[in-house]
This record gives C-alpha cells, sequence and structure tokens, in this order.
C-alpha cells in the first residue's frame, strides 16, 4: 500500500515538474524546445492507456505546475499594490492557477474518451483538443490565454512561420502535434518501419515549411521611416496615484516629452494621473506646442470622465482637438468588477486598488492618422488578444501598445506581455511600439523581433525609427477561422467513424 502511495507522489511530482518546466518556452527564457519537451512527458503519461479519469488528474497536476509557476506575479499585484491579506492573495493566487489546470485536465479526459485510447486517434485528438482549449481560454469569462502554448514558440521557432496563417492557437496545435508524436513514438514503439519513416517525414516537412513561411514578407513597407520616442517614465505603483505626486509626474513627463525631437512621443498607460477634465491648460499648451516643433504628435495615458463613465484611453495632445482611443476590453478585478452587486466586497475590505471600475470604449474605433501613418492603438491587457488587434486592420500601418505592468513588480510578467505584442507583429505584418512604465517599452519588426528594447526599471527614452506596412496577413483576412475549420475537420474526422463504429449492425 506504502509503495502505492508512493509511486503514485512520485508521479505527481514529476507530471508538475513537467508543467513548471514548459514556462521555460515563454519570455523571457524563449527556449521553445522546452515547452514541447515538456508536453511530451504528459502525453506519455496520457498515452500509457490512461483512463479518461486519469488522464484529467494528469493534466491538472501538469496544469498546477505550469499555472503556479507561470502566472505567480497575481500574488505581487494583489498583495503588494492591491494590499490584499498575504494570506487571501496566496489564496485567490492558487485557486486561479488551480482553475486554469481544469482545461489541461479537461483536454486529457475528452481526448481519451474520443480518440477510445486507439493510439492514432489520440495522436490527432490531443493537439485539437489542446489548441481548442488554449483558444476557449482566450474568451471564456473575458478570456485570460496567459501561457497559450503557441506563445512558446514565439519568434524563434520554426513553427512561428505558421502564425500569419492560423494564429497563435494554430501554432499551439502544431506544437502539441509535435509532441503528441514524439510521445506516441516513446510508448508505443510500432514495429512497423513504414509508420516511423511517414511520420518522421511528416514531422520534418512541418517545421521545415514552418522554417520557410518565416523568410516570407507578408506585407510591404508603406512609408518612410519616422522619428519615436517612447517615453518611460519609471514611477512606481506605490506612488503613481498620490494625489500630492501628481504635480511631479506631470513635470517629468513633460520635462522627456521637451527633451525629444522626435516626430511622434508616446507616453506610458495612464501615464498623466489625472483625468483629461482636470489636465492643467499650460500643460496641454506646452505639450501642443512640443508637437507643433517636432512637426508629429504626443499620444498620452489619461483617464477620461464622460457623463459619469471613467474610460482608460490614449489621446493625442499634440493636436488643438484631442484624437482619442478608448480602451475596451477590460480587466476583471482589475479595471472592472464582474458581478458586481455580488462581488463588491472583495473591493471593500480585501482590496484598494484605484480605477477599478471603469467603463468600455467601443469595439468599433478606428486608426488614428499620425505623421502619416494609420496608428491603431491598444491598451495593456487588449494586445494579448489577437482576434481584437485585427478588428483595425488592413488600415492600419502600425501597431502601438501603451501598458503599465509596474502592478507586477520585478517579476516576468512583463516579458510574458512582451511576448504577446510580438506575436501580434507576427500575425499582422505590423511593427509594434511598446511604451510602458516600467517595463517592457520596446520595438518589434514584422517577424516578431525586437529590435529595441529599454532597460526595465529605469527612466528613459527610447528613440526609434519605424515603418508603416500595408497589406494583409491570412490571420488578418480570416482571424481564428482556418484554425477553428482545421479543427472542426480534424474532430469530425475522427468522431465520425467511431459513431459509425458503434452502430449495431442489422442483419
Amino acid at each position: 500500500m506504502l509503495a502505492v502511495i508512493h509511486y503514485k507522489f512520485i508521479k505527481s511530482l514529476i507530471l508538475f515538474v513537467l508543467g513548471a518546466s514548459c514556462v521555460l518556452g515563454f519570455a523571457p527564457f524563449y527556449f521553445y524546445p522546452a515547452s514541447i519537451l515538456s508536453l511530451i512527458g504528459l502525453f506519455y503519461f496520457w498515452q500509457q492507456n490512461a483512463t479518461s479519469k486519469q488522464a484529467a488528474y494528469y493534466g491538472f497536476i501538469y496544469g498546477l505546475g505550469l499555472f503556479t509557476t507561470g502566472i505567480y506575479w497575481i500574488y505581487i499585484s494583489l498583495h503588494d499594490f492591491g494590499n490584499m491579506p498575504s494570506a487571501m492573495a496566496c489564496l485567490a493566487t492558487f485557486l486561479l492557477s488551480a482553475f486554469m489546470a481544469l482545461f489541461p485536465a479537461l483536454v486529457g479526459a475528452l481526448s481519451v474518451k474520443v480518440s477510445r485510447r486507439q493510439p492514432i486517434q489520440l495522436l490527432i485528438v490531443i493537439p485539437i483538443i489542446w489548441a481548442l482549449a488554449d483558444w476557449t481560454r482566450s474568451w471564456i469569462f473575458t478570456g485570460f490565454p496567459w501561457l497559450t502554448i503557441g506563445y512558446s514558440q514565439v519568434p524563434n521557432s520554426p513553427l512561428a512561420g505558421y502564425i500569419p496563417i492560423l494564429g497563435v492557437y494554430g501554432v499551439s496545435m502544431l506544437a502539441v502535434f509535435t509532441a503528441s508524436l514524439v510521445a506516441c513514438w516513446l510508448i508505443q514503439k510500432p514495429t512497423s518501419a513504414i509508420f516511423y519513416r511517414n511520420t518522421i517525414a511528416l514531422l520534418m516537412s512541418l517545421w521545415v515549411v514552418g522554417g520557410l513561411l518565416k523568410e516570407i514578407e507578408w506585407t510591404t513597407v508603406a512609408s518612410k521611416p519616422i522619428s519615436v520616442a517612447l517615453l518611460q517614465g519609471n514611477i512606481s505603483q506605490e506612488l503613481k496615484w498620490a494625489p500630492e505626486l501628481a504635480e511631479h509626474t506631470l513635470n517629468q513627463y513633460l520635462q522627456m516629452a521637451e527633451a525629444s525631437s522626435a516626430q511622434l512621443i508616446i507616453m506610458p498607460e495612464t501615464a498623466l494621473p489625472v483625468l483629461f477634465t482636470e489636465l492643467p491648460s499650460e500643460v496641454s499648451a506646452r505639450l501642443r506646442k512640443i508637437a507643433g516643433q517636432n512637426g508629429g504628435a504626443i499620444l498620452a495615458g489619461l483617464i477620461e470622465r464622460e457623463h459619469g463613465e471613467y474610460f482608460n484611453s490614449m489621446l493625442n495632445l499634440g493636436s488643438t482637438v484631442p484624437e482619442v482611443y478608448r480602451k475596451s476590453h477590460l480587466v476583471p478585478f482589475g479595471e472592472f468588477i464582474p458581478l458586481k452587486s455580488v462581488l463588491d466586497w472583495i473591493y471593500r475590505d480585501w482590496l484598494n486598488m484605484p480605477l477599478s471600475d471603469l467603463s468600455r470604449g467601443s469595439i468599433q474605433q478606428q486608426p488614428m492618422s499620425i505623421v502619416g501613418e494609420k496608428v491603431a492603438i491598444n491598451i495593456c491587457y487588449e494586445d494579448v488578444f489577437g482576434e481584437e488587434i485585427i478588428r483595425q486592420l488592413p488600415q492600419a500601418t502600425l501597431l502601438i501598445n501603451a501598458s503599465n505592468d509596474a502592478w507586477y513588480g520585478k517579476s516576468i510578467a512583463a516579458y510574458q506581455h512582451l511576448q504577446f505584442s510580438q506575436a501580434r507583429a507576427l500575425e499582422t505584418g505590423r511593427m509594434v511600439l511598446r511604451a510602458t512604465n516600467t517595463g517592457a517599452t520596446a520595438m518589434i519588426d514584422t517577424h516578431g523581433k525586437v529590435l529595441a528594447h529599454a532597460p526595465h526599471f529605469t527612466k528613459t527614452t527610447l528613440n526609434v525609427m519605424v515603418q508603416g506596412y500595408r497589406g494583409s496577413t491570412p490571420y488578418v483576412r480570416f482571424g481564428n477561422w482556418l484554425f477553428l475549420a482545421i479543427s472542426f475537420i480534424g474532430i469530425l474526422a475522427i468522431c465520425v467513424p467511431n459513431f459509425l463504429a458503434s452502430r449495431p449492425k442489422t442483419k
């Protein structure tokens, strides 16, 4: 009995460590083989004649390792900056990780059930259901697609070449298929040389084609380079909204802007800690003067108030009549309160977060015309959702993300967020500019490569030259529909024959 318990504990520990090691595929590590090797270990257990119940358990433990290691920074946000008691912040972080771990658990249970534990069917079903689970995480309860497997292949893996066609969830499918196939080789050990020869050829073709696709220029240069200054104020999150320091912050960003000769100056999300209607007229006048002298524009993050509603906005303060973009995809519990009548007590008793009840901007906002470019702006969390970014394409020639990841302290969160922006550059064939409070302030090219990156937690200005691009990638045209169509066809190819085989034969 003790031997059995010991064996189960060791197996659970191995699965947890496998899940934790998957994080090495994501930023800031970028070791893309790690995620695939990690999944091979999980699928090895799944393909050892596991029952649906066992596969669910294995997936859950693996998921706990993945998410407790990969999103530990939620604790920093809740405790260090939200002032939630330590025990409650630990519990909340663990519960979120446990909820996310239910997705790998569900993948395991469904894969074994749908495939009827037949090796070839399991090999095909696992990547389809895993990718669909990653996609589901992007929209259920407003979405939290962190640690989607496809991102682990950005930007260096040959599989990243498929992102402009299938998007990040399609790459999840291909990465998981690679791991599933290798696990099949290890556990099934087929005696057929034809099976090995064909599957090795298939896998090599998949990766070689991906590498070739990375060389394709899906979009073309649309304009001459323009000079851009990305301002990183490095304002401490504890002090950011202190009323007595608002004037100091305004002056700091004014001085940084006045020191720049760039055509386009971009400040981070909520860089100016005042309501737009309360922005001193002297500050507005000085910003317009800077923009006029530089022959360009100034984008700054502020909070707007209109008809009693508050919006997280980016405004072009360099024009006489400011253009505005309002954030439409808000962070639950960070920018709005889900089920407010039921959960309002969490904010009243446990949290002290400013701006936690904002209103959504329209999803139909169009790119701004700035310095000869059509600029699609997104704020913070919004660039996690590729299907939302393409709403402003193909009209937009340049993507801008303004963020404030100071909420997560000196953790890996800001680097993970940067990797999302790298995926958006690949999906859209557009350069991406990121202006952040503490990092990662960066410029990304159309192939998802970081061309310039400011040091984190440093007051600095990152000066870059950027170009707009025109044209559409297949992902811009079709979004996630190509990936979903492939998934649907794959599921039908498995389920229909199984259904027909299960029908009783009639004489």
